[in-house]
């Protein structure tokens, strides 16, 4: 084996490949210029058996950007997101456009770090969840000269646009639920707190309803780790041994709500007369419980979907007028664990 087996291909190769002048193999390639379709059928089919993969890079010098849209999430494993990347996915396919991930797992100075590295490659646009950044994020973020959509949450001002639900709101009307079903001795459960914002904003509406109809917060739990089954279980039956006499749980997820759920029939508990559950997220894996938590659905899908088509059109049209804060409203699902009166 030589050192060219191992050189990287050029457009000569797919040139002589193909039997064409590397400016027409180029023009091809970048689906430009005046070139008769068997021609371009002849130098797509070199290419391709070639293996020969363009150095966007280098055709991005002349327009200071690629065809690349990055995404940063805080996370992989929570089901949530997957859900975002395909609506993402699912608009980006129908364009140039392709999506490439950064994970945050919610530190902000992490953010920062993939931000940074990311925009470096000059991309065409930026989707990033949450309107929380430090101020590093927030000053590159402006100075991108891109369009960016902060998705998940529009509880604050964009820097440039937003997608996605208020969660104070979706925190107040979970109470207004809970309260109108008789319930008043109420504990909560919160994971990834203080650093998920979004749950945090949910717990603040949540609280501020109850407030008003003069009921508080009668046990609460905070914890660092991620959202579990197991962990639900854990925190649930902590909860209930230091105040029997709850009888609603609110957790931020359905994940930890689902563990909750389990503990209860596991002890005997019966949900919803005795004690009432609720989760967030409306997780369809879940459908398979026991009884159906209450919950209520983030619009996931639907937010990766109108995030990726803001980028898109401002991509095709910067000068494009688009609405500048898109909120969606979730659905409020009472199942079989929010009694009815």
């Amino acid at each position: 084996m030589t050192s060219d087996d191992h050189r990287p291909l050029t457009l000569r190769d797919v040139s002589e490949a193909s039997g064409v002048s590397e400016m027409t193999v180029s023009r091809v390639l970048r689906n430009r210029g005046d070139v008769s379709q068997a021609t371009r059928e002849k130098v797509l089919e070199a290419a391709k058996a070639l293996g020969y993969v363009p150095n966007k890079i280098a055709g991005a010098l002349a327009s200071q950007r690629v065809n690349l849209v990055a995404v940063i999430i805080p996370s992989l494993r929570n089901m949530v997101f997957p859900e975002v990347m395909s609506g993402i996915s699912r608009v980006l396919e129908e364009t140039e456009l392709q999506p490439v991930v950064g994970v945050t797992d919610y530190l902000p100075e992490k953010e920062e770090r993939v931000l940074y590295e990311m925009l470096s490659w000059r991309p065409s646009g930026v989707i990033v969840a949450g309107l929380e950044h430090t101020d590093a994020s927030r000053a590159m973020l402006k100075a991108s000269g891109i369009p960016v959509v902060e998705i998940m949450d529009t509880d604050g001002t964009p820097i440039d646009s937003a997608v996605g639900i208020s969660h104070r709101r979706a925190g107040r009307e979970m109470a207004r639920a809970i309260l109108k079903q008789g319930y008043q001795r109420i504990g909560f459960m919160g994971t990834k707190m203080p650093l998920d914002h979004r749950a945090r904003k949910r717990f603040e509406g949540f609280t501020e309803a109850l407030a008003k109809h003069g009921v508080e917060i009668a046990e609460h739990e905070f914890y660092s780790g991620g959202s579990a089954l197991a962990k639900g279980r854990e925190i649930t039956k902590a909860m209930l041994e230091r105040d029997p006499e709850l009888d609603f749980l609110y957790y931020s997820n359905d994940m930890i709500a689902a563990g909750g759920l389990l503990h209860c029939l596991d002890a005997g508990i019966d949900v919803p007369g005795q004690i009432g559950l609720a989760g967030f997220n409306g997780v369809e894996l879940l459908d398979g419980l026991p009884k159906q938590l209450a919950t209520m659905d983030a619009c996931r899908t639907e937010i990766g979907t109108k995030a990726a088509e803001i980028i898109a059109a401002r991509v095709e049209n910067p000068n494009a007028e688009l609405e500048k804060v898109v909120e969606l409203t979730p659905k409020l699902t009472l199942g079989d664990t929010l009694r009815r009166r």
